[in-house]
């Protein structure tokens, strides 16, 4: 299961980018959550891709 930690602030981020760092579970910079590996978790991933770090483990 890969883990995603939030690397750079949701300020600025448009709603839907912030809705899907919820969803993730991720609130601040340096938060680090493990999540299932599927495709509707890859899409939240892609989708936000610019402010956070996915570590495959």
């Amino acid at each position: 299961m890969p883990k995603v930690t939030q690397t750079k602030s949701k300020i600025g981020s448009n709603e839907a980018q912030r809705e899907t760092l919820r969803s993730l579970g991720l609130r601040k910079i340096g938060h680090t959550v493990e999540v299932k590996d599927n495709p509707q978790t890859r899409g939240m991933l892609h989708r936000v891709r610019h402010l956070i770090q996915v570590h495959d483990d």
